[in-house]
């Protein structure tokens, strides 16, 4: 007979396996979505795109961004929590203060932030649920995170140049108007640079996993879900498939990457587990705080509407701001957190 132990074991099984499935179904939903209206010669207009990308990365994808850091700095003591909390909010105002000085400059930097959030979150779904024994040095799984985070950013600016320089122009004019004009005619040379690297990269990665392998299904795992993203983002248009594709992906992944590992966390500090009221408090403050901050820098930008559209402008917005919380998300939550981390693997 199971012991109640086992049941719960089983049940985590099966709930990350759904979660890890879902992923997939939806974003081929969606791939399909956008094939059968292509095929029907149907469009969505900008406004409407404009939309569903707010509704994906605000409704959805913001609210799992802050439930990262609570179980990250949840169990974790004050001491640690005050570190935490503070280098974070001071790599905020640095980023926040690199979009004022310098915009182009902080467009490149949210567009590295994504890559980076996109392929080093991805690696680490890879390693807690379908392994990477494929992948045997450090350089070969930074490459292997380079070509998950760059279906995210560089497939689409490849296939999508006309809509990734408007909205690189429209988040450039919220600090500074006209300034993206200075590199816009190289925009079009460091696409086809960049997607050359990009392809480039896919081809050695698959090839030297193949080579290295010890089981092949890991390999297909990894090589199908690139071909996935490499496909995803080409078809489908850019803002929707960005906006989706944070809380489809890889929030679903996440959660799946936390049930796969929740029974081999290390240890709570002494007296540290904090109530539900008090969880339910921190989550309240936090959303509070997130949007009181994104207030701020739309009180402070000089031009916080870039466009005559609100919704447009709100994509614009938004994909600041999150990229402004998106790095010491990485950086904070990730790399110097050599204990745990957002995206902890045993």
């Amino acid at each position: 007979m199971a012991t109640v132990e086992t049941r719960i074991g089983g049940l985590r099984t099966d709930r990350k396996r759904r979660l890890l499935s879902a992923s997939w179904i939806a974003l081929i939903a969606v791939l399909l979505g956008a094939l059968l209206a292509r095929w029907a010669n149907a469009s969505l207009d900008m406004r409407t795109q404009a939309g569903i990308y707010l509704f994906g990365m605000v409704a959805l994808n913001l609210p799992y961004g802050g439930y990262e850091h609570m179980a990250n700095l949840r169990n974790r003591g004050l001491p640690f929590g005050t570190q935490y909390i503070g280098l974070y909010l001071l790599l905020v105002a640095g980023f926040i203060g690199l979009f004022f000085a310098a915009p182009v400059v902080g467009l490149a930097l949210a567009i590295a932030v994504a890559v980076t959030k996109g392929g080093h979150g991805g690696l680490r779904v890879l390693d807690a649920l379908v392994g990477t024994d494929h992948l045997r040095t450090k350089p070969q799984r930074a490459l292997a995170a380079f070509v998950r985070g760059g279906t995210v950013m560089i497939v689409p600016m490849y296939f999508w140049p006309g809509d990734f320089a408007a909205f690189s122009t429209f988040m450039v004019d919220i600090f500074q108007p006209g300034a993206f004009a200075a590199v816009a005619p190289y925009f079009t040379e460091f696409r086809v640079a960049l997607g050359g690297v990009f392809a480039a990269a896919v081809v050695v990665h698959a090839g030297l996993g193949f080579s290295r392998r010890e089981a092949l299904s890991t390999w297909l795992v990894d090589v199908g879900e690139t071909a996935l993203l490499i496909l995803y983002f080409p078809v489908v248009p850019v803002v929707i498939a960005v906006g989706l594709y944070f809380p489809l992906w890889y929030s679903m992944r996440q959660s799946a990457r936390v049930e796969a590992i929740r029974d081999e966390l290390p240890s709570p500090e002494p007296g540290s587990a904090p109530s539900l009221h008090a969880v339910v408090i921190a989550f309240v403050f936090g959303a509070i705080a997130t949007f009181g901050l994104a207030a701020l820098v739309a009180t402070l930008a000089p031009n916080p509407l870039s466009t005559s559209d609100p919704l447009v402008s709100g994509v614009a917005f938004f994909s600041v701001f999150i990229s402004i919380i998106a790095l010491p998300h990485v950086v904070v939550g990730s790399w110097l957190d050599t204990d745990r981390g957002i995206w902890y693997v045993p």
